[in-house]
């Protein structure tokens, strides 16, 4: 994806559109998710690359879970990006978690 498609929204599921803003709010909206949820899945960050990486993916997953759940639709803007990619990263986390055996 460039940073084009990145600055216009991601349309997740057909149905939520993650719009924080930008590639730098991508990344700020990662960073923030990213840190918290390790913060509360696992008990410590993982670094800023790390936890973007898993901020960005948790957006991701969060906007699927969240239309495929609960029939969410619509746009959300910077702090509701930050929600659903918490919501998101914990999952994706937790899932981790479980499958290392507790080692995350």
């Amino acid at each position: 994806m460039t940073a084009m498609g990145l600055a216009a929204g991601i349309p997740l599921a057909s149905g939520l559109n993650l719009d924080p803003g930008s590639l730098i709010g991508w990344i700020l909206v990662g960073l923030i998710a990213g840190a918290i949820a390790a913060r509360v899945v696992a008990g410590r960050g993982f670094g800023c690359v790390a936890d973007v990486v898993v901020g960005v993916a948790g957006a991701l997953i969060g906007g699927f879970l969240l239309h495929s759940l609960f029939g969410a639709s619509g746009t959300v803007g910077f702090w509701g990006s930050i929600v659903v990619a918490f919501i998101g990263a914990a999952v994706l986390l937790a899932v981790l978690k479980l499958v290392s055996g507790g080692r995350l």
